[in-house]
C-alpha cells in the first residue's frame, strides 16, 4: 500500500518502540521518512531494517533549537514535510515528594517543549503541503497516573496543546491530532525503574482489561491518522488503550 507514497515523514523518538515501528510502517507505505532521536546506532539500526526510504537525524529535542534544526534539515534534504510525528518522550516513575526540580523540567522538556517547538518549527512548510502533524500522548494525557506527576502534567499538556492548534489552524489546509496509547511492549516497557515503596498494582493498571499492546498496533493507528483516510480527523484526541480509559 503506497497511501504515502511522494510523501515526507519527519518521526521524533525514531530510534526504538513505537518511534521505530511508524518509520517502519511510513516507509513500507511509501513515505520518504525523516527519523530523529537521541540514539545513532539504533536510529541506523531502524533505516536499515525498514522496507523502504528512511534518512535519520541525530537530536535531543529536549533542547528548543535541536527542535527546529531536525525540521530545517529534514525540508533542506528532503525537499518538503507532509506529515510530522511528534513521539519522542520519556517515562520516568518517581515518588512525588522525591522529584526534584532538574527532574521536574527535563520531563516537561521531553515530553512537552519538544512537541510544542517541533511543531512552531514543521507548521510553515506543513501549511505549503496542506499536511498535518500527528502527536502521540498518552492515555496520561487524559487520565492520571501513579508516580508520574510530571509525565502526566506533560502529556495532559500535549492534549490541550493539539486542541489549541487545531482551533488556531482550523481555517487552513492542516490537520492537527493526537493519539494517546496506553501500555506498549516496548524497551521502555521492559526495563521500568520502580521507586522503592511503590505500589506495583498502581503502576500496572495501564495494562489494564487486555493487556499491553505491540507498537506496531498502535503504529497503524497513528497512519492511518496520518493519511488522506482521516481527512475528516482535526483536533480529534483518539485513545488506543485495549479499552483502559472505558471502565
Amino acid at each position: 500500500m503506497d497511501r504515502f507514497e511522494d510523501k515526507v515523514v519527519l518521526v521524533t523518538g525514531a530510534s526504538s518502540g513505537l518511534g521505530a515501528a511508524c518509520a517502519r510502517l511510513f516507509a513500507a507505505q511509501g513515505a520518504q521518512v525523516y527519523a530523529v532521536a537521541r540514539d545513532d546506532e539504533r536510529l541506523a539500526e531502524v533505516a536499515t531494517s525498514a522496507a523502504g526510504k528512511v534518512s535519520t537525524h541525530v537530536a535531543d529535542l529536549s533542547d528548543h533549537e535541536a527542535c527546529a534544526g531536525a525540521v530545517s534539515t529534514c525540508v533542506a534534504e528532503l525537499g518538503r514535510l507532509d506529515v510530522l510525528v511528534n513521539n519522542a518522550g520519556r517515562h520516568d516513575f518517581r515518588i512525588t515528594t522525591d522529584v526534584t526540580p532538574q527532574q521536574w523540567s527535563r520531563d516537561l522538556a521531553v515530553n512537552l517543549d519538544s512537541v510544542f517547538f517541533t511543531s512552531q518549527a514543521a507548521l510553515p512548510h506543513l501549511l505549503e503541503t496542506n499536511g498535518n502533524v500527528v502527536n502521540v500522548a498518552s492515555v496520561a494525557g487524559v487520565i492520571g497516573e501513579a508516580y508520574s506527576a510530571a509525565y502526566t502534567a506533560a502529556k495532559h499538556g500535549v492534549v490541550g496543546m493539539t486542541k489549541a492548534l487545531a482551533v488556531e489552524y482550523a481555517r487552513t489546509g492542516v490537520r492537527i491530532n493526537c493519539v494517546c496509547p496506553g501500555g506498549m511492549d516496548t524497551p521502555q516497557a521492559h526495563s521500568i525503574d520502580v521507586p522503592d515503596g511503590a505500589d506495583w498494582e498502581l503502576i500496572m493498571r495501564v495494562a489494564a482489561l487486555r493487556g499491553f499492546m505491540s507498537a506496531e498496533q498502535v503504529a497503524q493507528v497513528v497512519a492511518f491518522v496520518a493519511s488522506e483516510e482521516a481527512s475528516a480527523m482535526h483536533g480529534s484526541i483518539l485513545a488506543v488503550d485495549q479499552g483502559h480509559t472505558a471502565g
